[in-house]
């Protein structure tokens, strides 16, 4: 006898795995930052940061926000 699974909307599957903060070496990958830069924007408080024990994170909306604010620059 086969068990039928309800699957979820992609939706749903999409915003499971969407991640809510990036560590350091997360942003640099996702944007193409460099390690320098990154830093140098938290410094300026271009973007966030949320400090969980040792742990740097930066909230997504933090970046896209930050990359957003660019391509509204350069229009």
């Amino acid at each position: 006898m086969a068990l039928h699974q309800a699957q979820a909307p992609q939706e749903v599957l999409r915003v499971a795995s969407m991640k809510l903060a990036y560590t350091i070496q997360e942003a640099q990958e996702a944007t193409g930052l460099g390690r320098s830069t990154i830093y140098l924007l938290i410094g300026e408080k271009k973007l966030r940061t949320i400090k969980v024990g040792s742990r740097t994170l930066i909230p997504a909306d933090s970046l896209r926000g930050f990359l957003a604010s660019l391509e509204m620059e350069a229009a």
